[in-house]
């Protein structure tokens, strides 16, 4: 009886938080989902818990893989549009604020019937997951500033990305023209206009059709590497070009609008 008596003085006298009645998720999803802005290109945690979320009351269908790609984009815009948000695919505070409203029985290590994790995969991790031609790449994507070295050198992971690009948008395009435009993506690198890391140039909206039509995930060539290290080396047969289309299919007027600096096969790279 004394020693009952004694147990329960020391629980009672124990810190509060210790004994706390909320669940572990409330303190996760805390930390989980940060106040930062989530765009395409975003990684981590926090888009882990956004495609939770959506996966929950049915906008997102894919892996739950920290990676704020093209599908995470568009469940979030089709959320956006149900709850009479502004339309723009990216997650900041309103949106954030209405998914968490729509979500109240979120627990933070629901994978929603998908593959989850609950940490940032390390950088070997994430250039593993790139998979075979023909399937969506999960390959995370974060949004880190990246620029080519003095010594002419890209981390692995870009010249992946930049790979999967040239071969996506250029593979039956001669040499040259797979280098030019593997340049065009390192001019953009270095240019005030774009983007400042090899991820957000590549997946920026509209930017690359290989994107849109799902060509980036198929499978580089070992051609389409070694314009990309011809690229990274120094060689820009677009002339220092950050923008280049098909003449016989480009329907833009302002891409017709830029000033032409040269046509290689079946591109005009432009200024």
């Amino acid at each position: 009886m004394i020693v009952a008596l004694l147990t329960s003085a020391i629980s009672v006298c124990l810190p509060l938080q210790n004994f706390s009645v909320n669940p572990p998720q409330a303190v996760e999803t805390a930390q989980a989902f940060s106040a930062r802005m989530l765009v395409r290109g975003s990684a981590g945690a926090d888009v882990s818990e956004l495609q939770r979320r959506l996966s929950q009351i049915g906008f997102y269908k894919g892996r739950i893989d920290q990676v704020f790609g093209w599908q995470t984009y568009w469940s979030v815009r089709n959320f956006q549009s149900k709850f009479g948000l502004k339309v723009d695919g990216r997650v900041g505070a309103s949106t954030r604020a209405k998914l968490i409203a729509a979500t109240p029985n979120y627990a933070a290590h629901s994978n929603g019937g998908h593959s989850a994790g609950s940490s940032a995969p390390s950088p070997a991790r994430s250039q593993s997951r790139w998979r075979t031609q023909g399937t969506r790449q999960s390959n995370p994507v974060p949004v880190r500033n990246v620029s080519v070295s003095s010594t002419g050198q890209l981390s692995a992971y870009d010249m992946r990305l930049v790979a999967n690009a040239v071969n996506g948008e250029s593979r039956g395009e001669p040499f040259e023209g797979q280098v030019a435009v593997a340049a065009v993506i390192l001019n953009r690198l270095r240019s005030p206009l774009f983007p400042h890391s090899i991820p957000a140039i590549i997946f920026q909206p509209g930017a690359f059709t290989a994107v849109q039509d799902g060509q980036i995930y198929l499978t580089p060539t070992p051609t389409s590497f070694r314009a990309v290290t011809e690229a990274v080396n120094g060689s820009d047969p677009s002339d220092g070009a950050i923008y280049y289309f098909n003449p016989a299919t480009a329907t833009s007027k302002w891409i017709w609008s830029r000033p032409q600096i040269k046509h290689i096969a079946h591109h005009i790279f432009c200024r």
